[in-house]
């Protein structure tokens, strides 16, 4: 730093600040009384006393300020304009002592430099926090492994499915009371969020914990490696997590097994997400049709509309005794009219433009959700946010999976899946057919289909086609072929065993030449104009077609197209639209 940032620069030529230091050959900044700088350091002395012959000392007249300066051997020091080149030459020296004052900087141009100095420093003191920051929220998520469940990631062009994993795990400062505490928790509440490629629509579909299932085997890693756990016939969703050592990731399985879909990612919180999350917005609005004074859960709420959260929040989606027929199934209604309430508040004006509620609810969602590794960064999360984020809340649908009663007991404690209209609804979903825009749908798919089928149609014995298996059901591609040749007479068919990777939907590729063999399997099979795939180039004459096989595959004829609407009596809550719990 020169004489300019000590405070004297105006009195100061900062070019007699530097003198040559004979031991390193550097010339060196001279720390001057002068400039209001500390004194030499003791080397300095040294050297300046040893260079006497070379160095020329100017005696301080009176009054000065005894400043000494020395030489730079083989160089003339520096003079003021106007001082004279040797003793005794012209000239009219200025005051002993003193030197011409230096034109002054402007006190406009001093502001301007001082506050681009703030500015800057400023930048990388926020840089500095914001690093800081990210590190931070990053340290808050928990991550589990989950040992090959799922798709491994998602992409901006395809469909997502979210599984949230609500669980009844009793961990968290104030949650002891609530039940059994030792419980290495269920999946209590479960909700497979499907969000359309064009992210136009979702649908969220609860799975009662009560549900009578299949839990497959699924790996899992410990500390001591990865192991198999058994599955498990005929026993309560809810213990697909917690129970035996499962992970998220044997949910994960149960899921797919059951609707059919691959879940890309789970996100898995307990009961402190609760009461944190829906403090951090400050507060969830809701609404009851009636007084409510549940003493189990604690709630209690007069009726009409209320703004709660934290503990209040909490015994709004616990309770089972204050609305309905205190069944599982009506709590969950009321958890999806409360999620419905929760999505419009964070999506509303009032939280986005508020830098703190933003601020609280990173902290509080790193610190309340459990995630698998594949989005257990603030850069993944953030990428994940901002897909789910386009999907607008009047498009997103509760709905709940279709089930009845289990026939098998007399008195009814569990259900089972309803499958005439599970069925439809899965096909619904896989197909990205909305809850809330059938119609318009319908309409564009009949538009599409109409327009890529409209033409000739081969005979059934002229189609050759390559079935490859790619719903990851074993024997799809045989039980495929068996009836076509069998029943439909596409004998030119043939099974090319397993696809090289699980695909969401069925395809069809084909040649330009063989758009009339498309289009007569399209018929055969209930294929959507969404799975028909033409080339730009002929094939040759014996070159068959390409049917892959995707999950939406539901068995050998059984049409792949999804319905147009859902059927009669499946549940629906909109996301956009307030309702009452009664």
């Amino acid at each position: 730093m020169d004489a300019h940032s000590r405070g004297r620069a105006d009195d100061i030529d900062p070019a007699d600040q530097w003198v040559l230091n004979p031991q390193t050959g550097n010339y060196e900044l001279r720390l001057d009384h002068s400039a209001g700088q500390s004194a030499p350091s003791a080397q300095s002395s040294r050297t300046t006393r040893r260079r006497g012959s070379t160095a020329s000392r100017t005696a301080s007249p009176a009054g000065s300020s005894g400043r000494r300066t020395a030489g730079v051997p083989g160089q003339r020091r520096r003079r003021a304009p106007g001082a004279p080149d040797a003793p005794g030459g012209g000239g009219t020296p200025p005051a002993a002592g003193r030197r011409k004052r230096k034109p002054q900087k402007s006190r406009k141009k001093k502001a301007l430099m001082w506050t681009s100095g703030v500015t800057a420093g400023m930048v990388v003191a926020l840089a500095i926090t914001a690093f800081a920051y990210y590190e931070h929220l990053n340290s808050n998520i928990s991550t589990v492994d989950i040992a090959g469940a799922g798709s491994g990631g998602f992409k901006k062009d395809q469909a997502i499915n979210i599984l949230v994993i609500g669980t009844d795990k009793r961990t968290g400062d104030g949650n002891e009371g609530y039940g059994d505490k030792n419980s290495a928790g269920h999946a209590d509440t479960t909700i497979l969020f499907h969000v359309s490629k064009d992210r136009t629509n979702a649908t969220a579909m609860s799975i009662p914990r009560d549900l009578m299932t299949d839990i497959p085997d699924c790996e899992t890693k410990t500390t001591e490696g990865t192991k198999v756990i058994p599955g498990e016939q005929g026993v309560r969703f809810n213990t697909s997590l917690g129970q035996a050592g499962r992970d998220p990731g044997c949910t994960m399985r149960t899921v797919k097994e059951i609707t059919g879909l691959t879940v890309d990612h789970f996100m898995m919180a307990d009961f402190n997400a609760v009461k944190t999350l829906t403090t951090a917005i400050g507060g969830v609005e809701v609404c009851v049709a009636k007084d409510v004074n549940d003493k189990q859960s604690k709630l209690k709420l007069t009726k009409g509309k209320h703004i709660i959260m934290g503990e209040d929040a909490l015994a709004f989606v616990r309770t089972r005794h204050a609305f309905g027929n205190e069944s599982d199934l009506d709590r969950i209604k009321t958890q999806q009219q409360f999620l419905s309430s929760m999505i419009r508040k964070m999506k509303s004006s009032e939280t986005l433009t508020s830098p703190s509620k933003m601020v609280d609810l990173a902290e509080a969602a790193t610190e309340a959700l459990t995630v698998d590794t594949g989005i257990g960064s603030i850069n993944k999360l953030q990428d994940l946010g901002t897909e789910l984020a386009k999907v607008n809340p009047k498009n997103i649908t509760f709905t709940t999976l279709p089930v009845i009663d289990n026939p098998a007991e007399t008195v009814k404690a569990t259900v089972v899946v309803d499958e005439a209209k599970a069925q439809p609804l899965f096909s619904m979903m896989q197909n990205d057919v909305s809850l809330t825009e059938v119609k318009k749908k319908e309409k564009d798919a009949k538009n599409a289909q109409a327009a890529l089928l409209k033409g000739a149609r081969a005979e059934a014995s002229e189609v050759r086609v390559d079935v490859y298996n790619g719903s990851g059901k074993t024997g799809a591609a045989q039980k495929t072929l068996d009836w076509l040749q069998n029943d439909e007479g596409v004998f030119r068919s043939t099974n090319q065993s397993n696809a090289p990777q699980e695909i969401a939907r069925t395809t069809l590729e084909f040649a330009p030449n063989q758009a009339d063999q498309a289009r007569t399997l399209a018929d055969l099979m209930g294929l959507p104009a969404t799975a028909l795939k033409q080339g730009t180039q002929d094939a040759g004459e014996m070159e068959p077609m390409k049917l892959t096989l995707g999950g939406d595959f539901k068995g050998a004829g059984v049409p792949i197209t999804g319905p147009a609407k859902a059927p009669e009596g499946v549940q629906k809550v909109v996301a956009d639209k307030q309702v009452c719990a009664e």
